[in-house]
């Protein structure tokens, strides 16, 4: 062992650490270690180093504890008072307390830690099985049990997902589709021939790239006007229109693939309220008749396995959970042949404006038949924006109670109004055509909501501060129990949203029996198939990110000295792959979940070593920062198996094994809040309904970019709502023909190649212009960089690797279906031999 420890370069020296005898720990804390050398060598120069230490760190002193008080920013956002408990910091706090091994009577005892033999290969097995050959298996009749006794013969019963037949259609030849569609819709509009069919309804190239840019990256209406009315910019430049008014009716002239908004008045409490909507069912149906979604689409259920014995489920997109393969059972024995269509519901309250109060409640649909790389990147256009809810206090309610009972009704009958056209076609199906022309019978069945907890709690009706999805007491939320919950029962809910119309007593005590707030008629009351509680998702971004590590990294700054946590991460190496917070973590206020995700990568090596205040040994909280970071780590997984899913069960369970350290450290009485409970049901939820990054609540953050801080930018912020919806439909529009234009430019190539959403990438080396070093020398490599090889290897290297010589090599690739062509520029040199 020495041999190999002196071959790495190596140097240690012999030091006697005595953990039976504090008065050792003491005595030496005053002594100094001499420094011998590291990998790199002894010979280190002043220059080397910094000029001067930090101004926290005065030399051979350590600070004194900073109690810290948490700010308003750093609070919990939970919306709920049970997890606003102040953080307390413990005493004595300091840089450098020795550990003392000796049994503390009076203590718990932290030196009978069970530590679990982690095994460093377990995690890179268990991700090489996510890659292995998937057999997969199709949800057919086959998988039903029984029929019905009045379901014709077996060879006559419609599959499930097909397409129904030209018969069944009355013998009528199938309409245009897609971009056929668009096309003949185009040339209708554009009937008197003055524009170039090529660019139609603009005049030229030109035309139609002068309103791409006005209405997509152009400043504003007002200024394209005053621009236009410069003299001679108009005429040189050929334009059709000379003021933003005669574009925006050029654009309105344009087919509109997605529906208008329209406005109603909803009554709730004797108050009217404004709400701007579409018609779902258009909304649904555009997405599922776009031909950029056409070769993506899914129809039916599966199951996919990571062994031909299909014993190892795997995980990913929505279809392959059980939740469709559940609802697609139970309406083939009613009505066989259905294709089912699972509608994502997700809304978030926004400010719009950076100061004051001026908020957009926007909520957003998309469909499971999407893979969710479409629905999570909104250059896809996988989301559409379904309307605007109510963003009024109510302030004219002085008792809290009841304006907080009146602003959840105001937001369930604004929701049943929005998605009330979903409720005869769940049951009965409806004839839709997908964008290469197929139509089959589709039914349209809530299935996931997506938002944070205050936006679950509103959905689902239950009490701040209680799980929606199960029904674990309050004071249990921070336990960790392998006997799971009950589920809420949703049948028992319904009926007791029955008794609304009796008497208003009987059903305010019914509500408080069943644990749910006396909501009138909840939007999801008379939604086919629709279960509440079971479509509450996981969310990363609110959950765990903003949740659990938000907790997590307060805590740890409450354990250990501020200073500390700072110097280490300013001593942290440069790495491509880390964010380096030069100022520490601890100044930071209001971080994002992409800062929390940058914390959490060097988390653990910060506190790694560190010594807890009264010599306490570190162990359990290690353990417990590991298994939580494990965790989050685990749940974002873009394909989970039924391993992966045992690991992450594993990680949280040791998280609870081992948090109470931050009890018995002082810096909580209780977990009992709802994030920290939620996780228990990851598993559930991803094997119900796919993986977690379906359904992150980042994507609806990112989304309230597009839809609606840009679109009030674009009025006038006076009656702002029907002047963001039109500015939406016209962007709408633009964006819909410019992939119309793309696709004629390209040879109108079919749909089963349009739209690659893994187009491969050609590789190449990518090496940086100007080298940190030149011209070195084969000694200096071998000196200065610890270069393990001779200097005689690197003198026959040029003579055994010859590259051909090109002073510039230009290649184009073209990939059928790119709205581009890849272009390289790649270039090879060799040294003069």
């Amino acid at each position: 062992m020495e041999e190999e420890m002196d071959a790495a370069g190596v140097v240690l020296e012999d030091v006697d650490i005595s953990m039976d005898d504090p008065d050792a720990d003491e005595s030496e804390q005053d002594s100094a270690i001499v420094f011998q050398g590291d990998f790199f060598g002894n010979d280190y120069q002043g220059a080397d180093f910094d000029s001067e230490w930090p101004e926290e760190f005065p030399q051979g002193r350590s600070p004194e504890a900073d109690p810290r008080p948490v700010s308003e920013n750093e609070g919990s956002d939970d919306g709920e008072e049970v997890d606003s408990e102040e953080v307390s910091h413990p005493t004595g706090a300091g840089l450098h307390i020795p550990l003392d091994n000796s049994t503390n009577s009076e203590g718990p005892n932290y030196y009978s830690v069970d530590i679990p033999d982690y095994d460093s290969h377990a995690r890179l097995r268990l991700e090489r099985a996510l890659h292995q050959k998937v057999h997969i298996q199709t949800f057919c009749t086959q998988a039903l049990p029984e029929t019905v006794e009045s379901q014709p013969p077996a060879e006559a019963t419609p599959q499930p997902g097909a397409a129904i037949s030209s018969s069944l259609q009355g013998g009528i030849p199938p309409s245009p589709s897609g971009y056929g569609l668009y096309e003949a819709e185009l040339h209708q509009a554009d009937s008197d021939g003055g524009s170039n069919m090529d660019y139609a309804p603009f005049t030229s190239k030109l035309e139609w790239e002068v309103a791409r840019w006005a209405k997509l990256r152009g400043p504003g209406s007002t200024a394209l006007t005053d621009l236009l009315s410069i003299e001679g910019v108009h005429e040189k430049l050929g334009l059709s229109f000379k003021n933003s008014r005669e574009l925006n009716r050029i654009i309105d002239g344009l087919p509109a693939q997605r529906p208008q908004f329209k406005r109603e008045e909803i009554v709730v409490a004797g108050e009217s309220y404004d709400v701007h909507f579409r018609d779902i069912i258009e909304c649904v149906r555009a997405l599922y008749g776009d031909p950029e979604f056409a070769r993506h689409l899914v129809f039916l259920p599966e199951r996919h396995y990571a062994d031909a014995d299909h014993t190892k489920r795997l995980y990913h997109d929505m279809h392959t959970g059980n939740w469709w393969w559940a609802i697609q059972k139970s309406i083939e024995k009613l009505t066989p042949g259905a294709t089912v269509m699972p509608i994502i519901i997700s809304s978030d309250k926004t400010q719009v404006t950076l100061f004051g109060n001026k908020a957009a409640y926007p909520v957003y649909v998309t469909i499971g038949n999407l893979p969710k790389d479409i629905r999570s990147k909104p250059s896809q256009r996988g989301q559409v924006l379904l309307g605007y809810l109510p963003t009024a206090k109510l302030e004219h309610i002085t008792n809290k109670a009841a304006r907080r009972r009146t602003l959840a009704n105001l937001f369930h009958a604004c929701m049943s109004r929005i998605l009330e056209p979903l409720r005869k076609p769940g049951v009965d199906g409806m004839a839709m055509t997908s964008g290469d022309g197929v139509t089959r019978r589709v039914h349209p069945i809530l299935a996931a909501f997506v938002g944070d907890y205050p936006e679950q709690v509103l959905v689902t009706g239950v009490k701040s501060g209680q799980c929606p999805i199960c029904q674990v007491p309050h004071d249990e939320l921070g336990e960790h129990c392998d006997v799971e919950y009950p589920l809420r029962d949703i049948n028992q809910t319904l009926d007791v949203l029955d008794t609304a119309d009796e008497s208003p007593t009987g059903f305010l005590r019914a509500c408080e029996d069943a644990g749910i707030k006396p909501i009138y008629a909840p939007f999801w009351q008379h939604l086919p198939y629709a279960d509440i509680y079971l479509s509450i998702t996981p969310d990363i971004l609110h959950q765990l990110f903003q949740g659990l590590v938000k907790h997590l990294v307060s805590w740890i700054k409450s354990v250990y000295v501020t200073a500390e946590i700072d110097a280490r991460c300013r001593s942290l190496p440069p790495n491509h792959n880390l964010r380096l917070f030069l100022k520490g973590i601890t100044p930071l206020s209001r971080l994002t979940g992409r800062e929390h995700s940058h914390i959490c990568r060097v988390l653990l090596g910060l506190i790694i070593d560190m010594r807890l205040p009264e010599n306490l040994h570190p162990g359990r909280l290690v353990l417990a920062v590991r298994a939580m970071l494990d965790f989050v780590y685990l749940s974002q997984y873009p394909v989970h198996s039924s391993d992966s899913l045992n690991s992450l069960q594993d990680a949280l369970r040791q998280f609870h094994t081992n948090k109470d350290v931050f009890l018995d450290l002082g810096i909580r009485s209780h977990f009992n809040f709802p994030k920290l409970h939620f996780p228990q049901h990851y598993r559930f939820l991803i094997e119900s309904l796919g993986s977690a990054d379906n359904f992150n609540t980042e994507y609806t953050e990112r989304l309230h970019i597009d839809f609606a801080k840009d679109a009030y930018r674009a009025s006038n912020h006076k009656d702002e709502f029907p002047q963001m919806t039109l500015w939406l439909e016209r962007k709408e529009k633009i964006l819909r023909h410019e992939q119309y234009m793309q696709w004629c430019q390209l040879g109108r190539p079919a749909l089963d190649v349009v739209n690659p959403l893994h187009a491969k990438q050609d590789s190449h080396v990518k090496m940086t212009r100007y080298p940190s070093a030149k011209a070195v020398s084969f000694d200096r490599l071998a000196s200065a960089y610890a270069s393990a090889k001779p200097p005689e290897d690197y003198r026959r290297l040029p003579v055994r690797i010859r590259l051909l010589i090109a002073e510039r090599l230009t290649m184009y690739v073209e990939q059928t279906g790119q709205r581009i062509s890849s272009l390289l520029h790649t270039s090879h040199s060799s040294p003069s031999i």
